[in-house]
């Protein structure tokens, strides 16, 4: 009895270790950025609605189709992908218990209207068609044998760097030939570019914090020019890439940027002038401490110029807790998914106003 109790004590204190040294980063900075103007807004409230008994857990990724319908990617008592008419409205359940969901991170819709779910579980991409059909998957992932003594999206950083293969890849993005750009992610650092139909053309990064380093490469978009937008969280900056992955510049007056988006896109038409929406967020489990300084999202123009901020951390409406993903097809209305709130919001934005930050707070 003695021996077994011991044998108990030296694995839990094996799973402790384990747990510390797998954590992904979760530190936040105050964003350089002062005296930024205020941009009025508001949330629709109760804006989405689930029949009785569907509940939503984490959200983790949300997007909308050229329809107005809007994606939830979530994490509940599994992972699941719903989907909301625009108005709202619970329309149905897409994917549940394919292989590639484990543990959600985040969804896009293509110019197509196909549906991409980035699983960090099972490290895959899985394409749907907007039907629901499964059409494309990148990505594999492991043996389940090998994961026996592993919860998905456990592990250590490997930076691997394979043509094939992620190390919990978070995000993905389209330019207007239909290539696909993968942030990859905790247990990689770098950007992978694939053709439309899904195979490998190029991959840049490494673990670092120098241009094209990353350190937990948390979002992903692209503009119409093909320029690619990468929030590289841990480094505190968005780092700008051409459309051959080469670097452009580096945003970091914005905080550590857990979730990026353009609007306009996707789509093959101009969407005109185009802006870079990045959220500073309230860090995951909403540390008291983090709500001083985070919680706002930043509007700004393609060449890094800060036009505006909204928002603040917190649980009421219009206010944010951890935002993973969020969708800006339309500049003035902004979808928000949250970690901690357990919801996503649907955010209307208002003429901007002359208040500066400082005086508001």
């Amino acid at each position: 009895m003695k021996r077994t109790t011991l044998f108990s004590l030296a694995v839990l204190a094996l799973a402790g270790a384990i747990s510390v040294t797998v954590l992904p980063l979760s530190a936040q900075t105050r964003a350089k950025a002062t005296n930024v103007p205020v941009i009025p807004h508001e949330a629709v409230p109760n804006f989405f609605k689930n029949p009785p008994g569907i509940y939503t857990g984490e959200n983790m990724g949300i997007a909308t189709n050229s329809k107005g319908n809007v994606f939830i990617y979530h994490r509940a008592n599994e992972t699941r992908l719903f989907e909301y008419t625009p108005a709202g409205q619970f329309v149905r359940e897409i994917g549940r218990n394919n292989y590639g969901f484990a543990f959600a991170h985040s969804v896009r819709v293509d110019a197509q209207d196909n549906i991409w779910a980035v699983d960090e579980g099972t490290d895959m991409l899985i394409k749907f068609s907007p039907e629901g059909r499964v059409l494309m998957v990148i990505g594999r992932r492991e043996d389940p044998v090998n994961q026996l003594l592993n919860m998905p999206g456990s592990g250590t950083f490997h930076g691997r760097n394979e043509k094939y293969r992620f190390g919990r890849q978070t995000d993905v993005a389209f330019d207007q030939q239909g290539n696909i750009f993968v942030s990859d992610g905790y247990f990689d650092a770098r950007v992978v570019k694939y053709d439309k139909n899904g195979r490998f053309i190029k991959a840049v990064g490494k673990r670092g914090n120098g241009s094209l380093e990353f350190n937990t490469p948390h979002s992903i978009a692209t503009d119409f020019q093909g320029n690619v937008y990468v929030g590289d969280r841990g480094n505190a900056r968005v780092q700008v890439l051409d459309n051959d992955l080469n670097w452009k510049a580096n945003y970091d007056q914005v905080g550590n940027p857990w979730a990026v988006c353009v609007s306009g896109g996707p789509g093959p038409k101009n969407p005109g002038k185009q802006y870079l929406f990045s959220s500073n967020s309230w860090q995951d489990s909403a540390p008291a401490a983090g709500a001083e300084f985070t919680g706002e999202v930043y509007k700004m123009e393609l060449d890094g110029t800060i036009v505006g901020k909204f928002g603040r951390a917190g649980k009421a409406s219009g206010e944010f807790a951890t935002i993973h993903q969020m969708d800006c097809r339309d500049p003035n209305v902004i979808y928000t998914a949250e970690i901690n709130n357990w919801r996503s919001q649907k955010i209307l934005l208002k003429p901007l106003t002359t208040t500066s930050a400082q005086e508001v707070q």
